[in-house]
């Protein structure tokens, strides 16, 4: 018989010192039993590495969480929400198979590693013109927004075949179109702000998609329109509502991912000074971090049906926390969880998910989040955080983001 740790008391995962450091309570969550039913979340938190990849796997626990998402939007904002909803039901990660896959593989050659990698040079040359003009040495800022958010951004833009002169209002819509996805939209009007977004955001692509058809471009876009796809395994439609959450999900993550790397090797000079010693360990130091303190804590499911998980029944219908950020640190699969190490090997982490929902940007949030951290290693050995011990994190139960990143260059 498995023996546990005692409970510990519940606790609010948004309460603001969970928020800022969350690790040791989700650990005695994950110690005291790896599933577990929260009535203060109204959900099942499991934390387990094996309990998660089982989640993962089966198909009794579902990705569609779109429902749960309208059911929070204030009443007085729900006459915007039904376009809005609509479109999100089109996004692959609210789907699952086999209605998932049939709309994955429309991107699936176009997100393969060796498509992927022929804007390494691209990224290269803009990382670098970022660097140039935002984080010269001896000048002061906040990271996040000098390097971390706009080089995705503009990597991202370059990709997908947006024009620099729409990069304002693409990125705006962006923004708001994640607060309703993140949660991080509260007020009524902000609400209102994020339904219309995302409809300003589809229509936007849906405009783009009949121009690259007429004028085909060196894009993701046209890419895929060649393939033929469109129009025949999947509608017009269905293609343009996912573009917005490729829209949606090309910068947040690897902004995220970006500046959580930076601070993780700053605050170990140790393996700072691993990487400034064999540059190719910016891999190494970008895995480690989605390992142990990544862009997402968390993704959310629903049990399609009832099924049986670590001794507990999970009813059809009960919500359940795939918590990845307590299961990245399972002691019962990374040995020494807690010390990050740019050279670890052995068992996969659970970052960017696994299986048939595996993040499909994986490649591409790698490719520029390496090239970051390696040129700011090498080319910024001046970096140096200013207030490490007054850092704020983005109250969020699905991700793991900074408020900012102040430092020295």
């Amino acid at each position: 018989m498995t023996t546990f740790a005692p409970a510990p008391t519940e606790r609010h995962l948004l309460a603001p010192d969970l928020v800022a450091d969350p690790y040791g309570h989700l650990d005695a969550l994950r110690e005291s039993d790896p599933v577990q039913w929260s009535p203060l979340h109204h959900a099942w938190l499991v934390t387990g590495y094996d309990e998660v990849m089982r989640c993962l796997r089966d198909r009794a626990v579902s990705a569609d969480r779109v429902r749960p998402l309208m059911d929070a939007v204030p009443q007085g904002a729900r006459e915007d929400a039904e376009r809005a909803f609509s479109i999100l039901s089109r996004w692959m990660v609210f789907n699952d198979p086999p209605q998932h896959r049939r709309l994955r593989q429309v991107f699936q050659e176009a997100f393969a590693a060796r498509a992927v990698a022929r804007y390494s040079a691209f990224t290269e040359k803009v990382t670098r013109a970022v660097l140039t003009r935002k984080a010269a040495p001896g000048h002061s800022g906040d990271l996040m927004a000098d390097v971390a958010k706009p080089l995705p951004a503009l990597v991202f833009a370059r990709w997908l075949g947006i024009p620099p002169t729409d990069g304002p209002s693409f990125w705006y819509w962006n923004a708001r179109v994640a607060d309703l996805v993140l949660g991080t939209a509260q007020e009524e009007s902000e609400y209102r702000a994020s339904l219309q977004a995302l409809v300003s955001l589809e229509d936007y692509l849906g405009a783009l998609v009949e121009r690259r058809r007429a004028e085909p471009g060196d894009d993701l876009i046209s890419q895929v329109l060649a393939e033929g796809r469109v129009g025949d395994t999947v509608s017009e439609q269905e293609f343009v509502g996912m573009l917005t959450q490729m829209a949606f999900a090309g910068g947040e993550t690897t902004s995220n991912l970006i500046a959580n790397t930076v601070l993780a090797l700053h605050t170990r000079p140790d393996q700072l000074a691993a990487v400034r010693a064999e540059p190719d360990l910016a891999q190494g130091a970008v895995e480690e971090t989605l390992r142990l303190d990544g862009p997402s804590k968390m993704s959310i499911r629903t049990a399609a049906q009832d099924l049986r998980l670590g001794g507990h029944t999970l009813r059809a219908g009960d919500r359940v926390f795939l918590v990845t950020a307590a299961a990245n640190r399972d002691p019962a699969r990374f040995p020494d969880p807690g010390r990050f190490d740019v050279t670890r090997g052995g068992a996969t982490h659970l970052g960017f998910g696994f299986g048939a929902h595996f993040c499909i940007g994986a490649a591409l949030a790698r490719l520029v989040a390496v090239c970051a951290v390696r040129t700011l290693v090498c080319e910024r050995p001046g970096l140096a955080l200013a207030d490490p011990a007054r850092l704020s994190w983005q109250p969020s139960l699905l991700n793991r983001s900074l408020t900012a990143l102040p430092v020295h260059y």
